[in-house]
């Protein structure tokens, strides 16, 4: 087991990012964590990444949307509901937690719990079956999926407050980058391993010898087993991916003060906080922004399959090959982030990001069957690109190569994002204000959809409604040009 970092100055605000880092110390004052431990804490990303594609994306949520509750649009209905009361949760508790666990120093106890919460959800998922069948009843199971999305943001909380203290100031970017790019890196894997060996097997659809000829593990497709399997697989992963951190990324020393006096001077803090929310000016236009261009990034992410799906109408197989597709991208947009970072700083980096994103997405909505870069497109009389039978024709390849593109921004946004939150928050109240950082993050994520639902409507236009998300990601940029990338004081208690 790691030791507790140790502080080895007194003031570390006294000394540049470039005299810590040549000194092999962190922005806490704390000696830099070495490799192993550095890349134990970017594993903890590559552990949630198999809850993110297999349950929230690609398997459990249809399977939960269309088959569990049997109506697609109830079952949307529902699993919004879900996640919308998980935001709430998030914004109840990220703040609070995260000022108590400045107080009480370590964070892995409190990952260690979200973790266990997590992976009993997970396993309890392979009991979700549709009405009639014996399975958990939809309150629930409603019950599990709040307690996963919850839990998956305050994790991030913990995690993400620890990146200050294992790493030179100078080298935050990078790190972060590469927790983004192990994380896009895991769900390609995940992604690969179960269509290769679970869903292609179980729909007898293809017959390429390298595939097995049933489904592993045994699983039946009539008792929806191989979309069940989802769940137990996700909270495998979960638990064995997450064990490096545990074993050798060094924690803050604990402060020794009881989980009472936590709870109120962590209420006290963080009441304080608000009422000097004056001198957190910086930190909190930093936090409006990202919530913006954030809100814009998971409505692209969330509506680009049912987007596309009614453009080009793609099927499943289709579908699982473009996710395949952009996995890889947010693995080159993480690194690509984390490099930028260290050379250009991390609110340059997250503004050339933005400004990428935004032509990228222009150019995936300036494209159709019938129109390329918003120029009429005969596809009726244009011959196949090649034999494979996904993917034939121009359009369909440049609305691919954007959203590739776009997926790479995607993923260095999202590295410089945290990187730019780790370099301007107070040292003292990391963890607190990386739970303001979650609330931005989540509790807000009804604005993206909601516009997002407004234009379609207003305008009668699938392209406008997906559109639409360009306007938050604007509004983003033009408030981060304001933010200055320096560090904010700590706020003591009176």
């Amino acid at each position: 087991m790691s030791s507790s970092i140790a502080s080895d100055i007194t003031n570390p605000k006294s000394l540049s990012e470039t005299e810590l880092d040549e000194r092999g110390l962190s922005a806490t004052g704390a000696k830099v964590a070495d490799t192993r431990g550095q890349l134990s804490w970017a594993m903890f990303e590559w552990s949630r990444a198999t809850y993110v594609t297999l349950v929230t994306i690609y398997v459990f949520a249809p399977y939960f949307t269309n088959t569990v509750i049997g109506d697609p649009v109830r079952g949307q209905g529902m699993w919004s509901l879900a996640n919308t009361l998980a935001g709430l949760v998030v914004a109840l508790l990220a703040p609070i937690t995260g000022a108590m666990a400045d107080r009480l120093g370590r964070r892995k106890p409190w990952l260690a719990g979200i973790m266990v919460i997590m992976v009993v959800s997970c396993l309890a998922l392979w009991w979700v079956k549709p009405a009639g069948e014996g399975g958990l009843p939809i309150p629930m199971v409603m019950t599990l999926i709040v307690l996963l999305v919850a839990g998956f943001s305050c994790g991030e909380v913990f995690h993400n407050s620890m990146l200050p203290a294992i790493v030179s100031p100078q080298r935050i970017g990078w790190l972060s980058g590469v927790g983004l790019a192990v994380n896009n890196f895991g769900a390609l894997i995940a992604l690969s391993a179960v269509l290769c060996v679970i869903a292609l097997p179980a729909s007898n659809m293809v017959d390429w010898s390298f595939l097995p000829d049933q489904p592993w593990f045994g699983l039946d497709p009539d008792q929806h087993e191989h979309e069940r399997i989802a769940g137990p697989i996700a909270a495998a992963w979960l638990l064995l991916f997450q064990l490096p951190l545990f074993l050798w990324t060094p924690d803050a020393q604990p402060s020794g003060i009881s989980v009472g006096r936590a709870v109120t001077e962590g209420w006290l803090q963080l009441k304080h906080t608000v009422k000097c929310a004056r001198k957190m000016a910086n930190v909190g236009l930093f936090l409006l922004a990202r919530m913006l261009f954030t809100d814009g990034l998971v409505a692209i992410i969330l509506y680009a399959g049912i987007y596309v799906s009614g453009v080009f109408d793609w099927d499943v197989a289709a579908m699982l090959l473009f996710g395949l597709a952009l996995t890889p991208a947010g693995v080159i947009g993480g690194l690509l982030g984390g490099w930028i970072d260290n050379r250009l700083g991390s609110k340059r980096s997250v503004q050339i990001a933005l400004v990428g994103a935004i032509l990228s997405m222009i150019c995936a909505i300036s494209t159709t069957s019938t129109q390329i870069f918003f120029m009429p497109y005969d596809g009726l009389n244009a011959k196949p690109l090649w034999s494979f039978p996904y993917f034939q024709t121009l359009p369909e390849m440049i609305y691919l190569t954007s959203f590739v593109v776009l997926v790479i921004f995607i993923g260095a946004i999202f590295a410089n994002s945290r990187a730019m939150m780790a370099r301007i928050s107070p040292i003292s109240m990391m963890s607190q204000f990386f739970g303001l950082y979650a609330v931005s993050g989540w509790a807000t994520a009804f604005i993206g959809h909601g516009l997002v639902a407004l234009t379609t409507t207003v305008f009668q236009s699938q392209r406008a409604g997906f559109a639409s998300p360009i306007l938050l990601l604007t509004a983003g940029l033009v408030l981060i040009h304001w933010v200055k990338e320096e560090r904010a004081e700590d706020i003591q208690l009176p």
